[in-house]
């Protein structure tokens, strides 16, 4: 069995303090996805190397995104796919390209 030195294993636990989240602030067992409540209020944590600690406010996703990601020029949203035409080939459900032309016979 190969195990993780312990040297190792504490430098990859260091590496993650400081790390920042945003939690939204929801009320109940509403929903707590991102997506779905973008203007609900984050809290921002902290991970000190044992827990999740309070470290600040956000009014919102936006918000908590430029906290959480302050290097990015824009939000770290996915850009829409480019469309792209299809490639020649014999799949399934590909058109057949046009007939080769006739060989003549000798």
């Amino acid at each position: 069995m190969d195990d993780e030195s312990l040297s190792d294993w504490a430098n990859r636990r260091a590496a993650k303090v400081g790390r920042l989240r945003a939690m939204p602030i929801v009320f109940g067992d509403g929903p707590r996805a991102a997506h779905l409540n973008p203007d609900a209020p984050r809290a921002i944590e902290r991970w000190n190397g044992h827990t999740w600690e309070p470290h600040g406010f956000a009014a919102n996703l936006a918000e908590a995104r430029r906290i959480l990601y302050p290097d990015a020029n824009t939000d770290p949203t996915p850009a829409p796919p480019a469309s792209q035409p299809m490639a020649p080939g014999k799949g399934r459900h590909r058109k057949p390209g046009p007939p080769p032309p006739p060989r003549s016979r000798r």
